[in-house]
């Protein structure tokens, strides 16, 4: 794998990109960059080029592990194969542990019903957290791992809910889920109980000088990420080509995803908030580029360029912030991977909501995008790409 392009790219615009060179560890930041060159039968071939990639370095990785449950999901369906067990089903999520919460509703969706499709909307157009919650739950932890091996991203795990202080034994038990068809009961997922470990020994496990406690007390002891969800650049974008360009892959090691799947993933990758109508998400809270970290930074103002579509998910926690993206754009038949990481805590403690999001993570996911989509406008290729596959009537 080519190593020095993106080197060579961050060092020819110090202007950008001088403070995370001379930053002590370059502020965390991976980089894996996939060009994409059809033959002529359309047929994709990838070459790859690389920025300071480790998988054996830690880095937290948020909402990003969102997209495999997603999938995970909807092949659970596919492989139940329950008549009326459908991606639109009422799912009315039960308890049975402690910490556990129910769902009966969800006042966001049209008719008032949380389902598995509900729950993808919301998970891709703003990166939400219970819907998240939610499918994991469905799926169970130990399926989810299982799958992950499927498909070999075998430096992944995923072992616990987001944003409600999920560790330990609850993160092991997953809740009891009802599916209606109609109002008629199709399909019991029961209480789930995950008695296996995943254990992985990474290094920058233990991170900072510091770090808040559940009730804000400063403890200064480095941060400990080890009982934590671990998804590296590699296996991120092994997934996003996967989902994109299953023809690439053996019948063996696609996903287990109907037409109409990988089309409600497609569609809700590269939908803007602000396009939805059902859920609704409008300004001020939302905004077209709330979960576009490349290209467009994630700015509120942002110009949006008419041509361009990306096909992403994006994290951001504890300081990182990571985007794993398809950008295509379709008048000028260009498409291209890019999957990013960059943390910054300069303080070193962490759960203070003190970190540098806006002043140095975004800015420069927005400039590695915007110079990659720059470099690809020019790069010549043998055959031009036909991307009818990903364009859709927003």
């Amino acid at each position: 794998m080519d190593t020095l392009f993106l080197h060579n790219l961050l060092q020819f615009h110090p202007d950008l990109f001088k403070g995370i060179l001379q930053h002590p560890q370059h502020n965390e930041v991976q980089l894996l960059y996939t060009q994409i060159n059809r033959d002529k039968n359309n047929v994709p071939h990838f070459t790859s080029c690389s920025y300071r990639l480790n998988s054996k370095r830690y880095f937290y990785p948020a909402s990003t592990v969102k997209l495999p449950t997603a999938i995970f999901a909807l092949e659970k369906l596919n492989e139940l194969r329950i008549k009326g067990l459908n991606k639109e089903a009422a799912m009315l999520t039960d308890s049975a542990f402690a910490g556990q919460t129910k769902v009966m509703q969800d006042t966001t969706s049209t008719d008032g019903k949380p389902s598995i499709v509900h729950y993808i909307k919301k998970i891709l157009l703003v990166s939400d957290n219970d819907a998240y919650n939610r499918l994991y739950e469905f799926v169970g932890r130990e399926e989810i791992n299982q799958k992950l091996k499927k498909y070999q991203l075998n430096n992944t795990r995923i072992i616990g809910r987001l944003a409600v202080g999920d560790g330990g034994e609850n993160a092991r038990h997953t809740n009891p889920v009802n599916f209606y068809n109609n109002n008629r009961l199709v399909y019991t997922k029961p209480a789930l109980y995950d008695a296996l470990d995943y254990p992985m020994q990474l290094d920058n496990m233990l991170q900072g000088k510091g770090y808040l406690d559940s009730k804000d007390q400063l403890v200064m002891k480095p941060f400990d990420f080890s009982d934590k969800n671990v998804f590296p650049i590699v296996d991120q974008q092994a997934v996003l080509k996967r989902l994109l360009f299953p023809e690439a892959y053996d019948k063996s090691q696609r996903f287990n995803l109907k037409a109409d799947d990988y089309r409600l993933l497609y569609r809700y990758m590269s939908t803007y908030p602000t396009e939805s109508k059902s859920p609704v998400y409008s300004r001020p809270s939302y905004y077209p580029a709330f979960c576009k970290f490349l290209f467009y930074g994630a700015d509120s103002n942002a110009v949006i360029n008419p041509n361009i579509r990306i096909f992403n998910k994006i994290g951001d926690s504890y300081g990182y912030d990571i985007d794993n993206a398809y950008i295509v754009d379709f008048k000028n038949q260009v498409e291209f991977m890019i999957t990013a990481v960059i943390q910054s805590n300069e303080d070193g403690i962490y759960n203070d909501n003190k970190y540098e999001y806006e002043t140095v993570c975004l800015p420069f996911l927005k400039n590695i995008g915007q110079l990659l989509y720059e470099y690809e406008l020019k790069r010549p290729k043998e055959h031009l790409p036909d991307l009818k596959r990903f364009k859709f009537d927003y």
